[in-house]
């Protein structure tokens, strides 16, 4: 297995040997903003050009029925505005259909596009494995997410002979250098990120989600105190908040084609 030396820390601006570009995945509007957030408003912050990679419309999601007609494009919509708060470049929508995602081939060619189109140092995404300690992160989308994610990252992204339509259309093989993965089982985190610094940030992203929760505070208290608890967990200072992650050098300068 690659070790995690030279990891592109949130910290850093490009030059220092943080991330240049960073691609983050998330099946939902709102995913991300739970997710990793914060860390995507460090690596803003340092510089870094971020994009996101929204898979479903999020169609099956919100609480008013009223709001039926009109929700893929309300959801769009607070993806835009929170993705503002937190320093993202451009949002993708893949758009997919809420509830229905898998990893199909179809999926995965529309990941390998936008890897491809992006480039980035960075591919970060929901957890392929389920969480038995909070069900509610392994949504069959967020599922489905990872895996088409982590399939798409290798060895597709970097095959020219996977997609040759891609590579019609301009869009060459790229080797993906790191991959993060949030949402993840406890035995499998490995590195955890202090975002104390950015939490009003993610917050304020979170808080743009309206149609999705209808008692904001709780939603904060919740957020606040899982940010506090991963930290500790993480032996970060006391008062501090965490993001934590399964990082994966997928092309560290050690790796060969293959291994």
């Amino acid at each position: 297995m690659a070790t995690l030396a030279g990891i592109p820390d949130p910290a850093r601006t490009p030059d220092e040997g943080g991330a240049r570009r960073v691609l983050a995945f998330g099946a939902h509007p709102d995913d991300l903003d739970f997710g990793a957030a914060g860390t995507i408003a460090a690596w803003a912050a340092a510089g870094a050009e971020i994009h996101y990679g929204i898979a479903t419309d999020g169609d099956a999601g919100g609480f008013d029925p009223a709001h039926r007609g009109e929700i893929v494009a309300m959801r769009r919509d607070e993806q835009r505005a929170a993705a503002a708060r937190v320093g993202v470049r451009e949002v993708h929508f893949l758009g997919y259909r809420d509830g229905y995602l898998e990893p199909s081939h179809e999926v995965c060619r529309d990941v390998v596009r936008l890897i491809r189109t992006v480039r980035p140092d960075v591919v970060l995404s929901m957890h392929p494995e389920r969480n038995w300690s909070s069900l509610q992160m392994s949504h069959p989308d967020h599922l489905a997410c990872g895996e088409a994610v982590v399939r798409a990252v290798y060895p597709a992204a970097e095959n020219p002979y996977a997609y040759p339509e891609l590579v019609e259309a301009g869009l060459d093989a790229f080797r993906v250098p790191w991959l993060w993965l949030y949402g993840a089982p406890e035995e499998r985190i490995n590195y955890t990120v202090e975002v104390t610094a950015h939490v009003e940030a993610k917050l304020e992203a979170i808080r743009v989600h309206l149609s999705q929760h209808p008692d904001i505070e709780a939603t904060e208290r919740y957020v606040r105190a899982r940010l506090r608890s991963t930290a500790a967990a993480a032996g970060l200072p006391d008062g501090a908040s965490g993001e934590a992650f399964h990082v994966v050098a997928v092309n560290a300068k050690e790796t060969i084609a293959g291994f």
